[in-house]
């Protein structure tokens, strides 16, 4: 599949992957920004050539028929936004009952304009104690690039500084959706 999905990715769309998964099993992994359907698709095309396994959590009716066990078996969990539940615990859970686990989120939460990044991203690794690996989805420039992980300090406000600059200058494919950071 590797070969299969490098065919693809380089040669066929053009991308290419700067940086490279740590050697972690776990952390999360923020991707910006996600201004399209095709991001996913990039996304998986990325995590099968790097060879690492990447969960991800989607909206509940993703997960219905008829592509439901589509989104299952690419590392998929659904995820019911109506309920009061304690989401961020429940994936900081996730973290300490697994061996290995690695979530692919989006700070952005949805496709659509927002007016700030949504906290979730960084509150689960703060509450599961791992490291936050930056995705820039950059259409402008054909490329995925990878950060270092960083530990998340406590101090949001300033560590968002840190994350906004390295999604600086990124173009999502609707750039006019994209959260300016």
């Amino acid at each position: 599949m590797r070969a299969i999905a490098r065919i693809i990715y380089e040669r066929i769309l053009g991308w290419n992957l700067v940086g490279e998964f740590p050697q972690l099993d776990k952390y999360v992994v923020a991707v910006a920004p996600h201004t399209s359907n095709w991001d996913f698709f990039i996304g998986l095309l990325v995590r099968t050539l790097s060879g690492v396994r990447i969960n991800y959590i989607g909206k509940k009716s993703l997960f219905r028929p008829p592509f439901g066990w589509f989104f299952r078996y690419t590392g998929g969990a659904p995820v019911d936004r109506r309920r009061n539940a304690d989401t961020v615990r429940a994936i900081a859970a996730l973290f300490r009952e697994r061996a290995e686990f690695r979530l692919g989120l989006s700070p952005e939460g949805t496709r659509k304009p927002v007016p700030a990044w949504r906290t979730g991203f960084y509150y689960i690794a703060m509450e599961a104690g791992v490291p936050i690996v930056f995705a820039a989805l950059d259409y402008g420039k054909k490329q995925v690039r990878l950060s270092e992980p960083f530990y998340p300090t406590g101090q949001y406000a300033q560590d968002l500084e840190i994350y906004h600059a390295f999604f600086r200058g990124v173009r999502g494919k609707n750039p006019e959706n994209g959260y300016p950071a």
